[in-house]
């Protein structure tokens, strides 16, 4: 008797424990289900994405100030130091009419009528 019982309960466990597998594995396969699981990768692998990319930047600038250490370029410069820029007065009759007119219009007289990129 007692053993009809056990097995009785233990054929009534397994048959529970298997339908819920079975549900919990149809649950995963519904759209939106996978359309969670879609998404969670896709976020897991952008971050990833970014985490590489930051690496790959921190690693060019280090290989950079190291170049630049080696060739010199973080060097003072030898010699005296370049002057100051000269800037021009803007007032009183020193530039001719064409000039103040550019000043005064600049998008009837364009700063660099030699740029021939605009005209394409």
């Amino acid at each position: 008797m007692f053993r009809r019982t056990f097995w009785f309960t233990a054929g009534a466990a397994a048959g529970v424990w298997a339908s819920h597998k079975v549900n919990q594995k149809l649950q995963r396969l519904t759209p939106e289900s996978l359309a969670a699981q879609a998404a969670d990768k896709a976020l897991d692998a952008g971050h990833r994405l970014k985490d590489f990319a930051l690496d790959v930047r921190a690693g060019m600038l280090q290989r950079e100030a190291e170049l630049d250490d080696v060739l010199g370029l973080n060097a003072p410069p030898e010699g005296p130091e370049l002057p100051a820029a000269r800037r021009p007065a803007l007032e009183g009759e020193r530039y001719p009419v064409a000039y103040r007119a550019r000043q005064k219009y600049p998008e009837k007289y364009p700063k660099h009528p030699n740029n021939r990129n605009e005209d394409h």
